[in-house]
């Protein structure tokens, strides 16, 4: 696949993380649907122009269309991108196994582990599709804060799938000036370190918040990142995708 494969991209999630991605894209010249589970955030982004909901001050073309209908949003797409909260992901993904009658690139940039099956993003779509859209799947990873993509800083990023030429198809659609994605394979890496710094950012807040000072705020890193690794060798992933965006990159 490559990026002129592909004209219209489907973003599930109008957050700031889905908004940011939608205008990034739209950027590209590509044509984007943007799913809102909010009536008054795809009103308010149709009417001006803006996502003041979660992404304000940002301008979003008018190639991006925001809508609370998911046939709509999906109807005829060529990718669909996964932004939805990892609380609702399992129920999003039903919902488009009705709708969509054949295998899609499906890009998951949601972080986080699913509450009460302790499973992984991609784990929980897999498990609500047919085994044929399985090499289909990748997952996008690593230090992006939504304003400051969304505003051109210098960011760089991790897309992780088992099919490389889609990988590679995906990645130079994403790939600006200013943003930077790299191709991997390790999908569960890629998952466990986008979600496991979360904990370790929590851990962070502690620290400064008691005022034990920059070593203790080390430890932490650096005896976490440790952690990190073990579960990830355990559950299968690539230690050195821990020291890469998608783990250390995280993390700091």
């Amino acid at each position: 696949m490559t990026p002129t494969s592909f004209r219209v991209l489907s973003v599930i999630g109008a957050g700031a993380w889905g908004t940011a991605l939608a205008h990034l894209l739209a950027t590209k010249g590509f044509s984007i649907r943007l799913w809102a589970h909010e009536p008054e955030v795809a009103e308010t982004i149709q009417r001006t122009r803006e996502n003041s909901w979660y992404l304000p001050e940002v301008v979003l073309p008018n190639s991006i269309q925001a809508t609370i209908s998911l046939p709509d949003c999906v109807q005829g797409t060529d990718v669909i991108l996964l932004a939805a909260p990892s609380h609702a992901m399992a129920n999003m993904v039903k919902q488009l196994n009705l709708l969509l009658k054949e295998p899609l690139p499906i890009i998951i940039a949601t972080k986080g582990i699913e509450e009460g099956t302790l499973q992984l993003m991609s784990q929980v779509v897999e498990s609500h599709l047919p085994a044929v859209w399985h090499p289909f799947i990748t997952i996008l990873s690593g230090p992006s804060f939504a304003s400051e993509v969304s505003r051109w800083k210098p960011t760089t990023i991790l897309l992780a799938g088992r099919d490389f030429n889609l990988v590679n198809g995906l990645q130079q659609a994403f790939i600006t000036p200013q943003f930077r994605v790299y191709a991997g394979r390790d999908m569960i890496g890629a998952q466990l370190g986008g979600a496991l710094k979360n904990v370790m950012a929590i851990g962070a807040g502690v620290v400064d918040g008691l005022d034990l000072g920059s070593n203790a705020r080390a430890a932490l890193i650096t005896r976490g990142l440790a952690e990190m690794i073990r579960l990830g060798r355990a559950m299968g992933a690539d230690v050195a995708t821990f020291y890469g965006l998608s783990g250390l990159g995280d993390l700091v």
